[in-house]
C-alpha cells in the first residue's frame, strides 16, 4: 500500500521551544508550501491527520485541493506528549531531568508526558486499525515523532535509530507498507 507521509509546516513558536501536544499554529505566509505538498500527492486518496491545528489546517487543505475520498483526524497521530516541558526552552529544562531523557529518550518518559516506546505503541495500534484494510493511497499528515515512529515500523530500525530519519517541515516521504 502506497502512504504518503506529511510533516505540517513549520509552526509560530520560536526555535528551541519544546511544543509537542501543545497546539500551536502555523507560520504564515503557508500557500506556496501548501501547494508544493499538493503536487506531490496523488488524488483520489484517505487522508488521516493529527487534530493539532498545525496538522489539520494543511490536512484539511490537502483534502479540499486533492478530490479525498475520505478524511479522519486521529488523536494516536498527536506527536511525543512532552508533559511539563511543553511550551519551555529546551536550555531551561533542568539538566537532571534532560540528561537522563536524552539519554534514554525511548524507554524513560517526560515527566507527566510519555516515552517514544508509548508514542510508538499507540502510532502502532493506528496502524494496525486504520491502514491495514485500505486500498487507495493513504495519507497520513503528522509531526516529525510520529513519522519516524512510522519509519521505524516500517523498516525494522531500532526506536533508539529513530533520529536517523531527518523529517523537515512539509516534507512528503512516500513509502510501501
Amino acid at each position: 500500500m502506497e502512504i504518503y507521509l506529511v510533516r505540517h509546516t513549520e509552526t509560530i513558536c520560536e526555535k528551541g521551544i519544546c511544543y509537542g501536544q501543545s497546539d500551536v499554529d502555523i507560520a504564515a505566509p503557508f500557500d506556496e508550501i501548501f501547494n508544493r505538498i499538493i503536487s506531490e500527492l496523488p488524488s483520489q486518496t484517505v487522508i488521516f491527520s493529527s487534530p493539532l491545528k498545525r496538522c489539520s489546517i494543511l490536512a484539511k487543505h490537502i483534502q479540499k485541493n486533492t478530490n479525498a475520498i475520505s478524511y479522519q483526524e486521529d488523536d494516536r497521530l498527536k506527536e511525543m506528549n512532552f508533559g511539563d516541558w511543553e511550551l519551555k526552552p529546551w536550555d531551561e529544562i533542568p539538566p537532571e531531568e534532560l540528561n537522563p531523557w536524552m539519554e534514554d529518550f525511548v524507554n524513560i518518559p517526560v515527566s507527566n508526558g510519555e516515552s517514544f516506546t508509548e508514542l510508538h505503541s499507540r502510532v502502532g495500534g493506528f496502524l494496525a486499525e486504520q491502514i491495514s484494510d485500505l486500498t487507495h493511497p493513504v495519507i497520513i499528515v503528522a509531526h516529525a515523532g510520529i513519522i519516524r515512529s512510522i519509519l521505524c515500523h516500517q523498516t525494522s530500525l531500532p526506536l533508539k535509530e529513530a533520529f536517523q530519519n531527518k523529517v523537515d517541515f512539509g516534507e512528503v516521504i512516500r513509502i510501501e507498507l
